[in-house]
């Protein structure tokens, strides 16, 4: 029967090395739920509230900010623990991928103000028009 290790330095090792994977498992699955970088780029709209409304759900981050926060969250509490010996490559694809999220979260907001806005230009516009 082998003996089990409870040695303080070899358990803080597996945390360690347990957190760094938790880590990776978020930022991975993070990457997964982006917009298909195809829906935002491409429409089958016939006219421009069409594709603002195509386009505004195709910008849903959705899970991907969940699972940014939750890596930056362990990613901290490693971090703080000094649990990692380098971890210069998980905060940068931490910042990265916040940068990105909150830039898809940016036009998202942008194109649902012109999804509103558009209809009410165009409809002054015909009033405009029909005044002539």
């Amino acid at each position: 029967m082998g003996q089990s290790t409870f040695d303080d330095d070899d358990l803080f090792g597996e945390a360690a090395a347990e957190t760094r994977a938790e880590v990776e498992d978020h930022l991975a699955a993070a990457r997964e739920e982006l917009p298909d970088p195809d829906a935002v780029w491409e429409t089958d709209a016939d006219n421009v509230l069409g594709a603002l409304n195509g386009l505004k759900s195709a910008l849903d981050a959705g899970d991907a900010v969940d699972s940014v926060r939750s890596a930056k969250k362990a990613y901290v509490l490693g971090e703080r623990a000094d649990a990692f010996e380098d971890a210069a490559d998980l905060k940068a694809e931490i910042e990265e991928l916040e940068s990105l999220v909150g830039d898809i979260e940016s036009a998202a907001d942008e194109v649902a103000s012109l999804t509103g806005t558009v209809p009410a230009i165009r409809g002054a516009l015909q009033d405009a028009a029909d005044e002539e």
